[in-house]
C-alpha cells in the first residue's frame, strides 16, 4: 500500500507558527496528500518533498533570530526537489500548485533563488552547536516530535511568570534565583520600591551561560541599572572565538535591550531598562530547562515563589492586598497621583485586553505612581508574544491562573503560500474520489 504511515502523515506537524485553525488546515492537507499518494502508486514524489520540507521547518518560529535565513534555505530545497521531479510530475495538479506556492512564500520572505540550500540527510545537516539542528536530526532517526519550548518572564514589582505559565507577584528581595540548571543559571536582585512597601522590583541582572563541548567557554552576563551592556563581563560578544554563531549578543536599543541568542542550547533572552528596573524574558527548550539536580531545586521559573514571598493570591491583585502593601496614610509618596480609575484608564492606553499584564500595570500604579511601570507591563507581553510559543497562551486571565486564552482582536491569517497549499487539497482530493 505504498510508503509507510509515519512517512504520510508527517506534514500535520508544519508550522507551529502559525495558528491553530491554520494548522488544522495543513494537517488536513498532509493526510489528502499521503492517502491520495499511497494509494496512486504514482511515480511522481511531490509527497516526498513536501515531507523534507516539513521536517526542516517544523522547529523554527518566526520570532526569533535567524528564521528568515533557515526558512529560505528550506524553500531552496523544496524548489529544488521539485525541479528533480518536474518531468515524472508533468500534469499532476498538486505539484503545480506546491510550485506555485513556493514561488509565493519565496517573494514573502525575500528569498533569493541563488543561496545555500538545507540538506534533506540528517547526517549531513548535524550541528552539535545548533539544537534546533541535533533536534531534527534526532527526530529523522526515531519519528521524535520537535522539542518543546518553556516561557519564563520578570516585570514589574515583580511579577513572576513561570514555565508553567503560572502568575505570580512576589516581595523576594535580595538575591533569587531564576533558573539554575546543568546549562543556564539566572540570577536576579530586587530591591524595595518605595518605602514602607513590601513591593519590591529588580535592579540587577547576573547570567551564566556554562561551557558546552566546543561551543562555548563560560560566559557571564551581568546587567545593573544604568548599566546595560551589549557585552559579556570579559568584553566579547561570543561563546568562543571559533564558534561565533553559537551563543551570541544582539544590542536592541543603546543601554536599554538586549537580546542573548544561545543557539547550541536553542535558548533565547531579552533583557530590558525602563526607568530604573529591568525585565527579563526567557525560551527555553523543556528537556534542558528540566535538567537539574535535587540540589537545585530552589529556581523562581521552574517552582514559582516560595509562599511566604507571595504577594498575590492565586494570581489575583485585589485592592485589599494592595491596600496592605501601601506606606500608611499621611505621607505624601508619588504613588498618591493614581487612583484605581486614573491607574485603570493609563493602562489601557497600552494594554487593550483586561488580562493579568493589565491588571499588574495598575497595582505597580497604585504601588508606585511609576509610570515606567505601565511601559514594563506592556513590553513583557510583548516579549510573550516573541518568545511563548503558544499561542493560545499568551493571555493570562485572572480567573484562569494555569493557562490562558486567546485575547480579543486574535486574528486566524492564513498567507497566500498557504492558501495554494490548501487548494491542492481539494485539487488532489478531486481527483481521487
Amino acid at each position: 500500500m505504498g510508503r509507510a504511515a509515519p512517512s504520510c502523515a508527517a506534514e500535520a506537524e508544519w508550522p507551529r507558527r502559525l495558528p491553530s485553525a491554520a494548522l488544522s488546515l495543513i494537517a488536513a492537507l498532509g493526510l489528502l496528500l499521503g492517502t491520495a499518494d499511497c494509494q496512486l502508486q504514482t511515480p511522481c514524489r511531490i509527497q516526498k518533498c513536501t515531507t523534507d520540507f516539513v521536517s526542516l521547518t517544523s522547529h523554527l518560529n518566526s520570532a526569533l533570530d535567524g528564521f528568515d535565513l533557515e526558512f529560505c534555505k528550506a524553500l531552496r530545497a523544496y524548489a529544488a526537489c521539485t525541479y528533480h521531479n518536474s518531468k515524472v510530475c508533468r500534469g499532476n495538479l498538486v505539484y503545480h500548485s506546491a510550485v506555485l506556492g513556493i514561488s509565493d512564500l519565496m517573494g514573502q520572505r525575500n528569498c533569493s533563488k541563488d543561496g545555500p540550500a538545507s540538506s534533506t540527510n540528517p547526517e549531513v545537516t548535524h550541528d552539535p552547536c545548533n539544537y534546533s539542528g541535533h533536534a531534527g536530526a534526532r527526530e529523522h532517526r526515531e519519528q521524535a516530535s520537535p522539542p518543546t519550548y518553556l516561557f519564563c518572564g520578570l516585570f514589574g514589582d515583580p511579577h513572576l511568570r513561570t514555565f508553567k505559565d503560572h502568575f505570580q507577584t512576589c516581595k523576594v528581595e535580595g538575591a533569587w534565583p531564576l533558573i539554575d540548571n546543568n546549562y543556564l543559571s539566572v540570577q536576579v536582585t530586587n530591591v524595595p520600591v518605595v518605602p514602607g512597601s513590601s513591593a519590591t522590583a529588580t535592579n540587577k541582572i547576573t547570567i551564566i551561560f556554562k561551557s558546552y563541548q566546543d561551543c562555548t567557554d563560560q560566559k557571564v552576563y551581568q546587567a545593573v541599572t544604568d548599566d546595560l551592556p551589549a557585552a559579556f563581563v570579559d568584553g566579547t560578544t561570543s561563546g568562543s572565538d571559533g564558534n561565533t554563531k553559537s551563543l551570541r549578543i544582539v544590542e536592541k536599543v543603546g543601554g536599554k535591550y538586549v537580546a542573548m541568542h544561545a543557539r547550541y542550547i536553542g535558548t533565547t533572552v531579552y533583557i530590558r531598562q525602563l526607568g530604573r528596573y529591568l525585565t527579563l524574558a526567557i525560551r527555553m527548550p523543556q528537556e534542558l530547562a528540566m535538567a537539574y539536580e535535587e540540589s537545585q531545586d530552589l529556581q523562581l521559573c521552574v517552582n514559582g515563589c516560595p509562599s511566604s514571598e507571595r504577594i498575590d493570591d492565586s494570581g489575583h491583585l485585589p485592592l485589599s492586598v494592595m491596600g496592605q502593601l501601601l506606606p500608611q496614610a499621611g505621607a505624601t509618596h508619588p504613588w498618591s497621583v493614581y487612583t484605581l480609575e486614573t491607574a485603570t484608564t493609563k493602562c489601557h492606553e497600552k494594554i487593550l485586553v483586561k488580562d493579568i499584564y493589565f491588571y499588574s500595570c495598575v497595582f505597580d500604579l497604585l504601588t508606585t505612581g511609576d509610570v515606567n511601570f505601565t511601559a514594563a507591563a506592556h513590553s513583557a507581553l510583548k516579549d510573550v508574544e516573541a518568545l511563548h510559543p503558544r499561542k493560545e497562551h499568551w493571555h493570562i486571565f485572572p480567573s484562569n491562573e494555569s493557562g490562558g486564552g486567546v485575547g480579543k482582536g486574535s486574528k486566524f491569517f492564513v498567507s497566500p503560500g498557504l492558501v495554494w497549499l490548501i487548494f491542492a487539497v481539494f485539487l488532489w482530493g478531486g481527483c481521487c474520489l
